[in-house]
């Protein structure tokens, strides 16, 4: 091998200069803020004027959807159903996201000119099947150039 070039220049200019195409992230109700806020790691904690950067994305979707791992559960698990995720953990199928109202949300973002989602539900990286399926929605509207998913 005489030489190895890779082509991040672009993308990395892009992400530096807050350029590229209007993307909206779609997580799961109740967590719009969570990037936002982030973890509060800085310098000085209590320093007020700490500049943050810009988020990427120029809105936000909350799906009514959610996952909860078994082990973390103190109610009465038997009104749930039970999925086993891919590390092997019991997951319990509290809501599973509304498609016909997800199917709106989508329409109004391609109506404002998004054309790039980034989708992230809790507990993704095990149970995958919710972004899969908003994910397979945002794709069958052929109006998304680029839709990402936390999972993959």
């Amino acid at each position: 091998i005489g030489s190895i070039r890779m082509g991040t220049t672009v993308a990395t200019n892009a992400l530096l200069e807050r350029q590229g195409s209007k993307m909206a992230w779609i997580t799961t109700k109740g967590f719009a803020d969570l990037l936002e806020i982030g973890n509060q790691a800085r310098p000085d904690i209590f320093d007020l004027t700490c500049a943050t950067p810009s988020l990427l994305y120029q809105r936000v979707v909350e799906v009514d959807e959610r996952v909860i791992l078994e082990q973390h559960y103190t109610g009465d698990t038997t009104n749930f159903p039970k999925e086993v995720g891919i590390t092997k953990e019991t997951l319990l199928i509290e809501k599973v996201p509304d498609l016909e109202m997800v199917k709106k949300e989508l329409e109004t973002l391609r109506d404002e000119g998004i054309t790039a989602l980034a989708i992230s539900f809790l507990h993704a990286y095990t149970y995958s099947k919710h972004e899969d399926m908003v994910g397979d929605l945002a794709k069958s509207m052929n109006c998304f150039e680029q839709i990402s998913l936390s999972h993959q």
